[in-house]
Formats: C-alpha cells, structure tokens, sequence
C-alpha cells in the first residue's frame, strides 16, 4: 500500500490453505517438515507447506511495497489484523516455476526492479521506520507516486489470470458491504458541512449571490471528494482520513467576494460573479502550492512557532463571525447584518423572531444535551430528527404547506429546473474577469492560506494520537494536502483540510481502509449528482442550528474553555481579535493578534530578568591554584569583583533590567557600602542579541568607567555573531577600555591578578626589610592587559586593598619564622607550601629533602600528558605550570603557581593522570619520584605518613575550588 509501514501476511500455525498458499512464493524454498507424528490429523498432513524463515530471512533486502500490493493490504485488513512480513518478491523466478532443492536461496534481483517500485520511506528488517534518506527522496516520492499507482493497478487489473476468485469476491463484495454503515455515516457527515459550510459559501444576504446557494455546496462536494480521493490513494498515511473544507475559511471568502463586489460594483454581476469564483479557486492552488512547498522542503516544524493563542483568538472570530450568518440565513435578512438599531428591530420584528430563535434554541439544547450524551451518533441523530419532526407537523396540521413555508422564510427557496449540480462552471467566464478587482484580493488569499496552513499541524498530531498511529509525518501529510489543495483549485473548487472529528468518527465506525475512503468519494458523487433540488425541501431551521453550533462551540472554545489558562494579556489579545474580527475585518483581526502578541511578548520577557545569576569574588573564584596567602587575601578583597551572569535573547526589552541593575550597585550609598572595582558580565548562555542592547552595554561602559570600574565580558567569542554585534557599536575597538575573554575562568584570573598587585606592592615593602625571596608568581596571559591604575589609598575601593595586604602579610610574617629565609632549598619550600596544613616543624621536614630531585623547565615543556602513569610529584618553586583537562563533560584549565604542590593525587592514589601539565614559564620545581616515595616509605613512614594526610587536604581543598567554579559557571 501507499502507507508508510507495509501491511502483514498470517503467520499462525492455524493459517488458513488459502492465508498459508499466499506465503509460498516461488523465490523461497519449501521446507518439508519432520515426519508427521501419530496424532496429526489428515488436515493437517495435507496443509500447504509454508515458507520457512530462514528463507525468508535470507530474501533480498526488504522494500517497501508499493501500490501492487493495494488489494493485498485491503483484503488483509477486512479479514483482520495479520502479523508484519517483508517478503518481496523476485522478478527474476518467471511466475508459476517450481522451486526445489537446487533453488538459490539468495535471488538475483534484475536492476530494473527497483524502478518499478513506489519510492516510500524504507522499514528495516524488524519493521522499524527508518525515514526519509533526504529532502530529494521526498519531492521524487511526491511527484511520482500518483503515476506509480495507476500504473501498477492497472497491471494487476490487466491480468485476469493471476486473479484468484476468492479473493476477488472478498474484495469486490464481502469487504464492501462491512464498509457501508461508515460509509453512511461519512455521507451523513458531508451532506450536514454541506448544508452548513457550502450553502454559506457565497454571502446569500447580497442579492448578486443571493442565487449560489446550490452552487456553494456543489463546490464543497467537489472539493471534499478530490480531497477525499487524495487521501485514500495514499496520499496519507490514515486510510480513514476524511477530507473536507475548513469552516474557518469562509470568513475570508466572503471578505474577498465584498472586495469585488465593492470595485466593480453590484450593476456588474456577470463580472462580479466572474471575478469572485475565480478568487475562490486561485486560492485553492495557493494554499496547495504553499502546502506542497512546505512538505517538499521539510518545513512542517516551523508551523509550531507561531503563538497558540492567536489562532485561538481567530478561531473565536471565526464563531462570532458563523453566529452572525446564522442570524442572516435564518433571519433571510435582504443584507448583511448590520450592528445598529434598525437591524435590531427588523430581527425582533413579528414574522422575524421565530425564524432565528428557534434554530438558535435547537442549538444551544443540543450543546446542553452534549454534556451527558457523547455518542459519536448522537449529533448525526439529532439533526436528522429536526427534519422528520418538522415534515410530522407539516403532514398533521392542514393549514400548513410548503409553498407558505417557503414564502414565509422556514423552506429553502426551491432551485431552478435548469440547475445541475455542476452550474458553478458556468459562472467562470475569463473574458468577463476584473483582473485589478482580483489582484486586491491577494492580501486575503494570503491571509486565508495563512490560517490554513496553522490547523495541519495541529489537527494531524491529534488525530494520530486518538487513533494510534505512531508513524504520523506532518511533512508527509503537508505534500498531501498541497496536492489535494491545488487539485481542488485546479477543478474549480475550494480549499480543503484532513478534518479530526470527520475522520475520527469514520474511523472508528469501521472505515479504516482506503477503500473504504474511496467509497466515500464515490457516495459523495452520487449525492452531489441528485442536484441541488434536495435544498428545496430543507428546513431552514436544520442548516441554521448546524451553523450557531458551530459558531457557538467555537466561541465557546476560544472565550470559554481559555479562561482561566491564558496569561491575561493572552487572553486580552485573544479577546482583541474575536472584537476585530467581528466588527471590522478577518485580515484585520490577525494583524492586530500578531501585533499584540509581538507587544505581549516584549512584556512578558521583559518582566523576567535577563540576569541569571549574581556573584561576588568572595564566591566565584578562578581554578588558578595559589599559594594560601593569595587565597586569604583574595577573600579579603574579593567583593570588589561582582559577577553577572547573561542569558536569553538580549534585546531592547531585556536590557533595561540589566542596565537598571548596574545603576543600583553604582549608586552613592549602595557603592560606599561595597565598592566593586571589576563589573565582570558573562554571555555564555546568552544566545543573541539586538543593536539596542549592544548599544546599552556601550552605555554601561561610560557609567562604570565614571567610577572608574572596569567591565569585563566573558563567555563570548570576538568572530562569533553576539561579538560581531557588539564590535558593530564600538565596543571593541582599539581604545576601548573593554576587556574579553574566552570563558569566565579567565575573566576571574585576570581580575584577581590585578587584585594582587596591592598584595604585590605590600610584600615588596617587606621584602625591601628582610632580604629573602619567595616567589609567589601570578600567572599572565597575553591577551591579559596589566592594571595601570596606580595603588593609592584615598579611595574606599584602594584602602580595602591596602588594608587587606597589610593584614594577609602580617598574619604570614607572624607564622612563618625568619629562618626559613636561610635555609637550602628544597626545604624553605617545604615549610612555605605545607605551613597551613601541618604542625610539623622544619626538623621533621628536613628527613624528606634527599628524596627531592631539583628540576628546570623551559616554557612550553610538557611535564606529563592526561592517561600518563604517574611517574612524581612536583613543589614548584619559581614560575608557572598549566594543567588542561580534557574530559568527556567539557574542557578547562587551571595555573599552578609557585608555592603549591601539582600532581600529587595521582601519584598517591596510583591512577593515571587526569590532566596535560606545561611550563607556562620557564620554571623551577622539585619532583618526588617513585621510587624515591618508595624509599620514604621504607626509612621515614612518619613522612610517608605526613605527606598522604596532606595530599588528602589539598585534594579536598581542590574539589572545594573546582566545584564552586562548576556551579557558578552552570548558575
């Protein structure tokens, strides 16, 4: 079949002769069973051997069938559901040879075969829908399936002597007549929209389309059946799928038929006529060509972007709009209804009244009646009921004939003699067509296409999942409905769409086949072939009460069921459009949705922050490892650094909050009570940004440079497009005071760098008083510019950073005695570097320097790369090393700076190393080996001892570090 998994044979021990005859294919090899056992019956010895599977298995590798396999797909599904297969049959083996034992198990399969094949989307062998293999496949399928299919029908058909007689009776009668009761109630359905949405389908209160009430829903039979054909011949992948026209476009053919009436004026009615049929079929081919290119190109998922909210505001619109031609059909108002007191009195006028109140009272009891009653016939009954009690009351009561109905407005007008039901062709007349009055109706044949292409994906999905079907293809179903469309249009006639109510109830009264849908069409055609004199005995009241259901159940969905579970400025915005809809006009109503939705959006985003998370340099810290003085100093200082995490979309509207949030730290109370020096902002997660915000950040650059506080961006490369936006505005040009970064670990380092020049400046000083050098370097980077503010101390921000030197080197003189300054390396490393995690004195220190070796490293030098077994330990006594991780979860990196330890985990734990060491800068570092740990081990275990209990506090101290870094980076 056309669907997109292939249909299944039996495969049941209990198979019946002629289930099993249809699996012994002449390119599989019959497989004699064991010997029959005593208790097998002579049924059993006689039935046909089967093929066995691993012929099957060994068969060539499955295709999907194509259109040949049409009948064995009904006829299987009328005898019910059989388990998937994928034999396929070989064209090499001529039809009728007998296979033995000398029969290759693998055919050869002649290479012109595949061409013969529909091109669908490929099942594996486990009957797992692989897809499309690319957006070519899919234009190739749409193009050539229709042609495949009649080809290979008419092969099948042309060959008499391959039928089997069963199998024709099965499939010409038996599976038929299971079909009917669906069928029936699927041209129940039609007849119902028929007199609802085609007898509408020209505005009747003009006296120019007074007359096109047969002629409308002849159209809407025209259209439903070429739809209903396309989606039966596989067009879609539900076999029940009825197709109809969409209700809601009625509002827009009516705009465009006043559009024409309003330029070439009512004295013109062959030409207004003209003109307006010929609008309504251009549309039909393009909303079929805006279908079809959407499909083609995969474009089904960008349907999901436009707001809900809006197409419920026009479906509301679409019910007040389908209320209003109730009152006009009912009313038999000689116009449109008219918003004024004149229109009021005519409606509650004697001879008025009755006519819209009573379809209107029908209406509202059968939505009453809904509530306790939910069977699927039950809406189907009770209009049927309308007029069986109608004509009851005609027959009973002798005053009453339908020549008086007629004349007073409870009848339809009966049609003229002359009126078949394909009249409608004989209103298109090009040489009478306006061609300027045409081209002003594109904007809402656009507008019409517009709100066509919304209900696909949303009545597709939906219907895929009430009735089980998993492999549903909104692109799949798209090209369908294109081509559908474009037919439509094509014929003469209107749009049309896959209707979920329709099709659900079809489906499950029993029509889910395709030739059940195929029966429909043809239904539908013998309907529409009566004529149009049906209409005249009709009751006016039948077709009113389907319309105010109708619009009731959509204003009843749009107004009602939404309240509650908007937003309020949704719910206003739907509100706005209903109103505009219904007073002014349909293209109207959905610019002013989109318009409030734009605004609703900027307001809505807007009230949420686009700062994800705050942080102060007490918190976020970088990776840098440093030695325990620069750690206590850094706490000291490290609310100066104020970190701000970005995310979102930056625009104008989310960049207040931003701007609003720096002004509040810089102002005078807020900055004398925690003075920031670096304003560091990361742009990791934001994923965009628009010229206003790029120009604000210009702006809070010159509000921070004012108090001489200087911003840092991170997260954000400088050739990536939020870089690109913001170089636009100057933000990066050569003399700006900007400073960017790679990621927020570089940012920190930087301004804590900066920080410690206080710190620096401080241990100088005390330098200068006792000659000995401790070298506790700060790691540099060469895109790292170096602080040029000079260290002053009339400023809170400077006095906090002197204060904090003198306190942090006070406390580190008072602990560290002046003797250590004269002792041999490497043990005044030793006391420097573990002074803070032990009590051990320089004696007890002094067993573990022979087991250290003095190292030099050029910059650049690889100490040890990640996965190494480890072959030490390092204290680094001058420069500075770089460790690169590499994991599966992300990269970073970390310096270690002279007066810490590196790669003491590993070692200790025996594990390879977990990262690339380098010389950043020529450096010096002392390494136990292992076998110098294996010495200590043996002749000092105090130190062995000692030295574990300090690998574990750094460790400890490492993941502190690292982990505060990670949740901040992720906050």
């Amino acid at each position: 079949t056309l669907d997109d998994a292939p249909d299944s044979e039996h495969e049941d021990d209990d198979a019946t002769p002629r289930a099993s005859e249809a699996l012994v294919w002449p390119e599989s090899i019959d497989e004699v069973s064991e010997p029959v056992s005593p208790d097998d019956t002579a049924d059993s010895r006689q039935a046909p051997l089967k093929a066995s599977v691993l012929s099957r298995m060994l068969q060539p590798s499955p295709q999907q069938t194509g259109a040949s396999e049409f009948l064995r797909d009904e006829e299987l599904a009328a005898g019910g559901a059989a388990p998937r297969t994928f034999l396929t049959r070989s064209r090499s083996v001529r039809s009728g040879s007998r296979t033995n034992e000398q029969t290759p198990l693998l055919q050869k399969v002649n290479s012109n075969t595949s061409s013969n094949r529909l091109r669908l989307p490929s099942y594996d062998v486990e009957g797992q829908y692989m897809g499309a293999t690319s957006k070519s496949d899919t234009r190739s399928w749409a193009l050539t399936w229709p042609g495949e299919v009649t080809v290979s029908s008419l092969r099948k058909i042309m060959n008499p002597g391959a039928w089997d007689r069963k199998k024709v009776w099965t499939s010409v009668a038996v599976r038929p007549a299971g079909y009917l009761p669906a069928v029936v109630l699927g041209i129940l359905l039609n007849i119902l929209d028929a007199l609802s949405y085609g007898m509408i389908l020209f505005p009747l209160g003009q006296p120019v389309f007074a007359s096109l009430g047969p002629d409308g829903v002849s159209m809407f039979y025209v259209s439903c059946i070429i739809s209903q054909v396309v989606f039966s011949s596989g067009g879609s992948i539900f076999k029940g799928g009825i197709g109809s026209e969409m209700i809601e476009v009625v509002p827009f053919f009516h705009k465009m038929a006043f559009t024409i009436l309003t330029r070439v004026g009512a004295d013109h009615p062959k030409r207004v006529l003209a003109t307006t049929i010929l609008s309504y079929s251009m549309s039909s081919i393009l909303t079929g060509l805006v279908f079809f290119g959407m499909g083609a190109c995969r474009l089904g998922a960008l349907i999901g972007f436009f707001p809900r909210h809006i197409l419920i505001g026009c479906i509301g619109g679409v019910g007040w709009f389908l209320v209003v031609t109730g009152i006009e059909v009912s009313a038999r108002l000689p116009n449109n209804l008219e918003y004024n007191i004149a229109t009021l009195k005519t409606l509650f006028a004697q001879d008025t009244v009755f006519l819209w109140l009573v379809p209107l009272f029908l209406a509202i009891l059968l939505m009453l009646c809904q509530r306790w009653i939910k069977h699927p016939l039950f809406v189907p009954s009770y209009f049927l009921c309308i007029p069986a009690v109608f004509y009851f009351f005609l027959a009973v009561i002798p005053d009453l004939n339908l020549h008086d109905l007629r004349r007073l407005g409870w009848v339809f007008d009966m049609p003229s003699v002359d009126y078949p039901f394909y009249h409608f062709y004989s209103l298109y007349d090009f040489d009478n067509v306006d061609w300027r009055a045409l081209g002003s109706t594109v904007p809402a044949m656009f507008a019409l296409t517009f709100f066509g292409v919304l209900h696909v994906p949303i009545n597709v999905p939906a219907l895929g999942f009430s009735t089980g079907e998993d492999n549903v293809n909104v692109n799949r179903e798209l090209i369908a409905h294109g081509l559908s469309n474009a037919l439509s249009g094509f014929a003469g006639s209107i749009q049309n769409y896959l209707v979920y109510t329709n099709s659900l109830l079809f489906i499950r009264s029993g029509g889910d086949s395709r030739l059940a849908g195929l029966m429909l069409a043809c239904g539908t055609f013998g309907v529409m072939a009566i004529g149009p004199t049906l209409i005249g005995y009709i009751p006016i009241m039948v077709v009113g009460a389907l319309i105010f259901l109708l619009g009731l159940d959509l204003m009843r969905e749009a107004l009602f069921d939404t309240w509650g579970r908007l937003h309020k400025l949704e719910y206003l915005t739907l509100l706005a459009i209903v109103i505009t809809m219904g007073a002014w006009d349909f293209v109207y109503g959905i610019l002013v949705g989109i318009v409030l939705a734009c605004l609703n959006f900027v307001v809505q985003t807007s009230r949420k922050s686009a700062i994800r998370a705050t942080y102060s340099g007490q918190i976020a810290g970088s990776t840098v490892r440093r030695h325990p003085s620069q750690h206590r100093f850094l706490r000291e200082v490290g609310p100066q650094i104020y970190v701000a995490k970005l995310a979102g979309y930056l625009f104008f509207g989310t960049i207040v909050s931003v701007e609003a949030r720096v002004r509040a730290l810089l102002d005078e109370d807020a900055f004398s009570l925690r003075p920031i020096r670096y304003l560091i902002l990361d742009l990791s997660h934001v994923s965009g940004i628009d010229f206003s915000a790029a120009e604000a950040f210009t702006r809070i650059n010159r509000i921070l440079g004012a108090k001489n506080v200087a911003m840092v961006m991170c997260g954000v490369a400088q050739k990536s497009e939020i870089g690109e936006s913001l170089r636009s505005v100057g933000l990066w040009d050569g003399d700006s005071d900007v400073h960017i970064f790679n990621e927020l670990n570089s940012a920190l380092e930087y301004c804590e760098n900066e920080l410690l020049t206080a710190f620096y400046s401080q241990r100088d000083a005390l330098a200068q008083r006792d000659r000995h050098a401790d070298h506790l370097d700060v790691p540099a980077s060469s895109n790292i510019k170096p602080h040029q503010e000079p260290l002053t101390f009339n400023s809170p921000r400077s006095n906090l950073l002197q204060q904090a030197a003198q306190k942090t080197l006070t406390e580190y003189e008072a602990t560290r005695p002046l003797k250590w300054g004269h002792f041999k390396q490497p043990l005044p490393l030793m006391l420097q570097t573990f002074h803070e995690l032990t009590d051990k004195n320089e004696d007890f220190w002094f067993l573990a320097c022979p087991f250290f070796v003095r190292e030099e490293h050029l910059a650049g030098t690889i100490l040890y790369k990640r996965g190494d077994r480890p072959n030490g330990f390092y204290l680094l006594q001058e420069g500075i090393f770089k460790a690169e991780y590499d994991l599966p979860q992300g990269k970073y990196f970390e310096s270690i700076v002279a007066g810490t330890t590196c790669g003491e985990l590993p070692f200790f734990s025996d594990t390879n190393r977990t990262a690339t060491v380098s010389a950043e800068r020529d450096s010096i570092a002392w390494l136990m080996t292992e076998d110098n740990w294996g010495e200590v081990q043996k002749k000092q275990p105090e130190v062995a001892h000692e030295l574990l209990r300090i690998s574990l506090k750094l460790t400890s101290e490492r993941m502190q570090a690292i982990t505060s870094y990670v949740l901040t980076t992720a906050g």
